[in-house]
């Protein structure tokens, strides 16, 4: 799995998470994983949880550490698994540097206040996860920790780097793995 580290910082609107946008616009063809900072607003019309259009729930972060996968030759429940394993590679991340991280389900917490948001759909080619981490909490539409504001993690783009790095070698594992076994 390729990855990428993009410096310039890029507003997260929900439009990026479409089939392709991480070739079109970073020329990185294939089962790939981009991180950039920035605003996130997505608004409902935006929205791919179903669950927070009906609620009423927009997202809102100030200031956001945002990943974006593209993975083909998957389905939309394996795209899932990946979407928690991704999520598991940011808990230990944050572990590995002393902190107490709450994992329940696909979202992160730390002192009972969320810290992320993620979400895994399928397109027509494609299975697309977004992951984002807040990196300052104020502002946020509900009480939320953050990498730099609560926890002092300064070096965002080495914490980015780190945590894709892991995931592309838990996926690249996985698949290798599968090749090492008899059927029975």
């Amino acid at each position: 799995m390729k990855t990428l580290f993009i410096d310039n910082e890029i507003k997260y609107i929900g439009s990026q998470l479409a089939p392709h946008w991480i070739y079109k616009n970073f020329k990185i063809q294939g089962d790939a994983i981009v991180a950039f900072v920035g605003e996130c607003e997505v608004n409902l019309s935006e929205m791919v949880d179903i669950e927070d259009v009906i609620n009423n729930e927009p997202i809102y972060s100030k200031y956001m550490l945002s990943f974006i996968t593209e993975q083909f030759n998957i389905e939309l429940v394996e795209g899932v698994f990946r979407q928690r394993l991704l999520i598991c590679c940011i808990k230990e991340a944050l572990e590995d540097r002393g902190f107490n991280v709450k994992r329940d389900g696909d979202d992160l917490f730390i002192n009972n206040k969320k810290l992320s948001v993620s979400i895994a759909t399928k397109s027509l080619t494609s299975v697309l996860i977004h992951t984002g981490v807040n990196i300052l909490s104020e502002s946020a539409p509900i009480e939320v920790s953050a990498l730099e504001s609560d926890l002092g993690i300064k070096d965002i783009k080495d914490f980015a780097i780190d945590i894709m790095n892991r995931y592309s070698r838990e996926i690249e594992d996985i698949v290798l793995a599968s090749t090492k076994v008899r059927g029975v």
